[in-house]
């Protein structure tokens, strides 16, 4: 347990969570909406700094990122915890526990074994994930200073739902982010996860301005979310506002959780939705979770030619040279150092 930062104390020992942007109101013994913050007499803690429920070595291309250290390894760490209620959520076992279980949840690790196992693992980075990191702010923002003193990047895969102000106080330390944009509808967000459109689109646009490298993935379901008109306009969001260069990942749905009434997404729906971002500027665009379809690869924005060649998770070909394109010399974005 320890104190949590970004809250303001209220009068009759209320306090109010500036950390994400549900800016949740906490009455003395209740918890915010994430489950892992609880205000106690007027004192709001997180119940779960330095208590990790998952830890894996994975590769960057399962974040995924395929614009920063291409073939790298992450180490990859969570806690129990999300401010977000998707229906489709695959790790919602450790999503959305109970409050009562939170402080007894995972395992001791701190910051500074996360970043020594990050090391000895051959890792090049630390990726916040598998759950929301921001709603555990603290434990990643103290491990995200140490790994930076030690060389290594910090990732978070988010759900794009922090605030300004804690964004602005990690991003010193953060290099990467893959944010999911879940859809384009207000009524998509308000019904299978239980936020706002608007805030996401603003929190992206934040954090563009810090200069963090950006990818933006999006999960297609069909009847929710896979709509010509749906996929069009959230492509042209991100061409638009976010920039051309930003990869966007276009991944597959299967079923899950609480939507288990809608089938696997065609790779047809994929592709068109490939197609659309193409359309609207965007110079990479990948689809997700379907390896072998050919997807997955980057081609250089300039000639066209084959820069990155992967299956899944695999990096089996990596042509650029110190981020450039070999057959003609033009500069392909991303984090290549």
């Amino acid at each position: 347990m320890k104190q949590a930062m970004f809250y303001e104390k209220l009068d009759g020992e209320r306090v109010r969570c500036g950390l994400c942007r549900f800016r949740c109101l906490i009455g003395s013994g209740k918890f915010g909406h994430c489950r892992v913050r609880q205000n106690r007499q007027g004192v709001l803690y997180s119940l779960v700094y330095g208590r990790a429920v998952a830890e894996h070595v994975d590769p960057i291309e399962k974040k995924p990122l395929f614009h920063l250290l291409p073939g790298s390894r992450s180490y990859s760490v969570a806690t129990v915890g999300c401010n977000f209620r998707c229906l489709h959520c695959q790790n919602y076992s450790i999503s959305q526990p109970d409050e009562q279980s939170v402080e007894r949840s995972g395992f001791s690790l701190s910051p500074e074994q996360i970043v020594e196992r990050a090391q000895a693992s051959g890792c090049r980075s630390i990726a916040y994930t598998y759950t929301e990191p921001t709603i555990f702010f603290e434990y990643a923002f103290e491990t995200a200073k140490l790994a930076r003193a030690a060389g290594l990047k910090n990732i978070f895969v988010t759900n794009g739902y922090i605030t300004s102000e804690a964004l602005q106080a990690i991003a010193p330390y953060l290099d990467a982010a893959n944010i999911d944009l879940k859809a384009f509808s207000e009524s998509f967000y308000r019904d299978v996860v239980g936020a706002s459109l608007d805030e996401v689109l603003d929190c992206i646009r934040e954090y563009k301005r810090l200069g963090i490298w950006l990818e933006i993935t999006t999960l297609v379901i069909p009847n929710r979310n896979d709509s010509d008109r749906e996929l069009r306009d959230l492509a042209r969001f991100i061409a638009e506002e976010v920039g051309v260069d930003t990869p966007w990942h276009v991944s597959q749905f299967y079923p899950t959780y609480r939507l288990m009434d809608e089938p696997r997404t065609p790779v047809a729906t994929l592709r068109n939705a490939r197609d659309f971002g193409l359309e609207a500027g965007l110079r990479y665009v990948y689809e997700g979770n379907v390896p072998g379809e050919g997807g997955e690869n980057s081609y250089c924005p300039g000639c066209g030619a084959l820069v990155i060649a992967r299956y899944g998770y695999v990096v089996e070909k990596n042509l650029l040279v110190k981020g450039r394109c070999p057959a003609c010399g033009a500069g392909v974005e991303g984090v290549w150092s």
